[in-house]
């Protein structure tokens, strides 16, 4: 029997469910264990799974048609991941999603979260309360990226995630950021960390 413990409590901070929706919730999760540099979803292909992270790091990123990539998002336990517009949307994905360490992921399909979310108006509430909870921290990072200038960007990523710099490869934190990687070693060591 797999632990669903975690998803469990991150499922009760976004939203209380009954008895019958938590037990159908939890139902339809299914456990993966998978290695380091493993693309999840590939870009122009449709997200089919929506992640739960119990173990290890993962990263979204944008590859451009030069070939450089742009991390957007990490994703590490507790957490939720997977490029989720194209889950939502049932769209190709614009992104890729790969595991950057070993991890241990809880995964469900979308057709059995969409069946829930019909049945169960308090599921699709949670989905939305989670959305929302997202959203919020993407206008938040754009004002970042738009108005803030590499000292500020990572000072307040240190404020918000001071274990990142042990989680995340530099290189991966100065793309994440928007900094020039050697820009990045000068703020690490302006900021003695």
């Amino acid at each position: 029997m797999i632990d669903l413990s975690d998803l469990q409590a991150q499922i009760r901070s976004f939203h209380l469910l009954n008895d019958e929706e938590t037990e159908a919730m939890l139902a339809i999760w299914r456990p993966l264990d998978i290695n380091r540099k493993v693309q999840l979803t590939v870009q122009g292909e449709t997200e089919k799974y929506l992640y739960f992270v119990r173990e290890g790091l993962q990263r979204v990123y944008h590859l451009d048609d030069r070939g450089r990539d742009t991390t957007l998002v990490f994703t590490y336990a507790p957490s939720f991941g997977g490029v989720i517009d194209s889950l939502l949307s049932q769209r190709p994905s614009r992104y890729f999603y790969e595991t950057l360490t070993p991890s241990s992921l809880l995964r469900t399909s979308f057709s059995e979260l969409d069946v829930l979310m019909q049945r169960y108006p308090s599921i699709e509430r949670l989905i939305r309360r989670g959305l929302t909870d997202a959203l919020a921290g993407i206008m938040e990072r754009l004002v970042e990226v738009q108005a803030f200038s590499s000292d500020e960007k990572f000072l307040s990523l240190l404020k918000r995630s001071p274990h990142i710099l042990q989680l995340v490869p530099h290189k991966y934190l100065a793309s994440y950021l928007g900094i020039d990687a050697t820009n990045f070693s000068k703020l690490i060591n302006k900021h003695r960390i």
